[in-house]
């Protein structure tokens, strides 16, 4: 039960995207630049580092949602996804990718937690200027998304089928296609929305 009055049958993020319009569109925008606008990281590396930070964060809603988002950049790869959340040391993606992600785990944490050398083991491995930033952002970012889902106690869904539609939105769609408006039927909203969170 959410803990403020939000919209009915808006599920996570949503709902309070859908109460207050106002903060949904700079936080949707961000999202969409972060998680898919041109980059040397591609949406399913950037997707995973937000999944990761999620399940970090405990955070249900965005943790299924982003790993649907992340797998449906992946060729519905569920598994890979599930193995970098849970043990990214030892998951078949690239070292600068491990490199980000232990960065993205250290902000998770508080950003004075990064030091140079972890920003130092990831130039090591290939990353740049701009990927480092953008983990750090993206980290950061989902630490808000996460407390924004969680401190308004919003509508979780359980059925991980909800979550698969949403992922497949916001993957091909993005974040800036759905809409907020509180009068959406509630069998639009199942469909799956495009959350940020």
């Amino acid at each position: 039960m959410p803990h403020i009055s939000l919209p009915e049958a808006f599920p996570g993020i949503t709902g309070g995207f859908a109460f207050r319009p106002e903060t949904a569109k700079p936080m949707r925008e961000l999202a969409e630049a972060l998680l898919r606008s041109p980059s040397s990281l591609t949406s399913g590396e950037r997707e995973m580092i937000a999944t990761f930070v999620s399940t970090l964060n405990d955070c249900y809603f965005c943790q299924s949602s982003h790993r649907a988002a992340a797998a449906h950049h992946l060729d519905r790869d569920y598994k890979l996804v599930d193995r970098v959340r849970f043990d990214y040391r030892n998951a078949p993606v690239s070292e600068k990718l491990k490199a980000l992600l232990a960065i993205a785990a250290k902000v998770q944490i508080g950003g004075k937690s990064v030091t140079a050398d972890d920003i130092d083991d990831a130039r090591r491995q290939g990353a740049t200027d701009i990927e480092i930033h953008d983990t750090v952002l993206i980290a950061a970012a989902f630490c808000m998304y996460n407390r924004y889902v969680d401190g308004l106690a919003t509508f979780t869904p359980a059925d991980q089928n909800l979550y698969d539609a949403m992922g497949a939105r916001m993957a091909h769609e993005g974040y800036l296609s759905a809409s907020t408006d509180s009068r959406r039927p509630k069998a639009d909203i199942e469909k799956g929305l495009s959350p940020a969170g």
